[in-house]
């Protein structure tokens, strides 16, 4: 045993926790950097101190819950900032559609009291003008809303997919540092952890830790993501059944291209976007459709029952957008399908998907999974369902199916045809003086129009006071997480976190051992001279 020894071990010892406190103090603002702290023990023949391993202090279940909950808040915030924009929008009493409504059928108020007044005609032209303007505005909001959620998650699948990549570079370069020098790389330990926490933001993963270390994410319904040095990207694809969609594509292990569900994608950015798309945005737009659809054929129905100033009967007052009706890109046969409205009293809000079975269709709402009963008439080739009649051209094959969105263009095409005065049918007879028509027409405001139970002021706070349920509900949630998100965060942070006086404590702790220790060397090498001179 050698004093000289013992006293070089604690100058180590000292050294490499001077350089630990160092590290931690100069990192304290890096992003994902875990505290360190040296492991000192005694060395195995009593010779002085060792340094067992330099030990991050990273709790992998904190760490997991902490993940988890910054993925839920992500996608919470996500769905926030976007159903806020739609509340504002149909919230807005001044831009909204309920005083156009008001103003539309009040200036048929106003024509029933002066059917020949040619004032009372163009304010009736005038406000049906502004309606439909407006109905085309709201919905081309939400149509630059679809195509701007169709652009960001082409952002989102780049980011993800470049996090996946690093994280499978990391996984290789960590098992070959362990295998190199036989102790854990922190800092691509940091690395790795911080890239699946900003992972997580984006995307619900799941991290299951294999022996050696390597992380294996997972994500969906259990889709790999990772597996150690591999990784499997995903795509933003268009959708197989509507191609004015984005959808998220998946790459499995045999390099086919899944096209994953909206509901299959969870947490993160983008699952809060596409739980927005398919819960809030195409309700929306599909219930501001059945309000124009139920508003232009119930009214065009009753003009057609009047007379206008030229002794005709009425003629079409409103124009809107037919059903859309896409075919699977991966039919096999050539059939084809067109819709057209026919009973807006069973129309819903809901879109729907159609399978050919070889001999028969099945129908399927998209909103509930339910199955409709549909009346199909191979000698016509029609299919009635849901207020629509579909027309069938061509030959289906046995598994072919098609995707039917009746609203989808519904408000973004309604507008008024009308632009002569003369042609409003106001009477029921010829004469100028006759306003029984434009009673009628006037007496809509109050019918139940809107799928036979509701009037189209009524239908619209409806789905003014869904949208703002679901804004407020969300927003709720939102601040819920966000606490929990807080308390999971201190959480990690008392583990993992650097404290500077803590640190700054630990300098100067270390620099009384480093001198404490080469106190001992000198002692040694004064005894040393001491014995050297009694020889002399």
């Amino acid at each position: 045993m050698s004093i000289f020894s013992i006293g070089i071990s604690g100058l180590h010892a000292a050294q490499q926790a001077l350089y630990t406190a160092s590290n931690n103090i100069s990192n304290v603002y890096t992003p994902g950097h875990s505290r360190e702290v040296v492991q000192l023990g005694e060395s195995t023949y009593g010779d002085g101190v060792q340094v067992n391993a330099v030990q991050r202090q990273f709790d992998q279940f904190v760490n997991s819950q902490l993940n988890s909950s910054s993925s839920s808040l992500s996608a919470l915030a996500s769905y926030q900032f976007q159903v806020g924009q739609i509340d504002n929008l149909l919230a807005d009493q001044e831009a909204g559609l309920a005083p156009l409504m008001n103003q539309f059928f009040s200036s048929l108020e106003d024509l029933a009291g002066a059917p020949a007044d040619p004032a009372a005609r163009q304010g009736v032209l005038g406000s049906a003008s502004s309606l439909t303007s407006q109905f085309r505005s709201v919905d081309d909001y939400l149509d630059s809303m679809q195509q701007g959620i169709n652009g960001q998650i082409h952002d989102e699948v780049i980011q993800i997919n470049n996090r996946a990549e690093q994280i499978a570079g990391l996984n290789r370069e960590i098992g070959l540092a362990n295998a190199k020098t036989g102790s854990q790389p922190n800092a691509l330990l940091n690395q790795r952890d911080q890239l699946v926490s900003e992972l997580s933001e984006r995307l619900g993963v799941r991290v299951n830790v294999q022996d050696g270390g390597s992380y294996n994410l997972t994500f969906g319904n259990g889709q790999p993501l990772v597996t150690g040095s591999q990784f499997y990207s995903l795509e933003a694809m268009s959708s197989s059944l509507d191609p004015s969609r984005t959808a998220v594509g998946y790459q499995d292990s045999a390099g086919n291209l899944i096209e994953l569900n909206d509901s299959a994608v969870k947490g993160g950015s983008l699952g809060g976007l596409l739980g927005f798309r398919s819960e809030t945005l195409d309700a929306t737009q599909n219930k501001l459709g059945q309000l124009a659809v139920s508003l232009a054929l119930g009214f065009n129905e009753q003009h057609s029952q009047g007379i206008d100033l030229n002794g005709e009967a009425g003629a079409a007052f409103f124009a809107v957008g037919e059903p859309q009706v896409y075919s699977h890109a991966r039919n096999s046969g050539n059939g084809e399908l067109s819709a057209a409205f026919s009973d807006i009293t069973q129309l819903t809000s809901s879109s729907y998907d159609l399978r050919f079975d070889g001999g028969a269709f099945t129908v399927t709402r998209r909103d509930s999974g339910a199955e409709v009963a549909a009346d199909h008439d191979p000698s016509a080739g029609t299919l009635s369902f849901g207020g629509m009649t579909l027309t069938l051209s061509g030959s289906p094959a046995a598994g072919d199916s098609f995707y039917v969105n009746p609203l989808q263009q519904a408000a973004g095409d309604l507008q008024s045809l009308i632009s002569d005065t003369a042609d409003i049918a106001a009477g029921t007879a010829s004469g100028s003086g006759d306003n029984r028509n434009a009673l009628a027409l006037q007496q809509l405001q109050n019918q139940p129009l809107v799928a036979g139970r509701a009037t189209l002021s009524q239908s619209y706070g409806a789905l003014v006071s869904e949208v703002g349920n679901r804004a407020q509900t969300v927003q709720v949630n939102l601040t819920a997480q966000m606490a929990l998100n807080e308390q999971l965060r201190a959480q990690q942070q008392s583990e993992s976190g650097v404290n500077l006086d803590e640190e700054a404590a630990n300098l100067v702790r270390y620099q009384q051992y480093y001198q404490a220790n080469a106190k001992v060397i000198e002692v040694g090498a004064t005894l040393f001279d001491t014995m050297l001179g009694l020889r002399a």
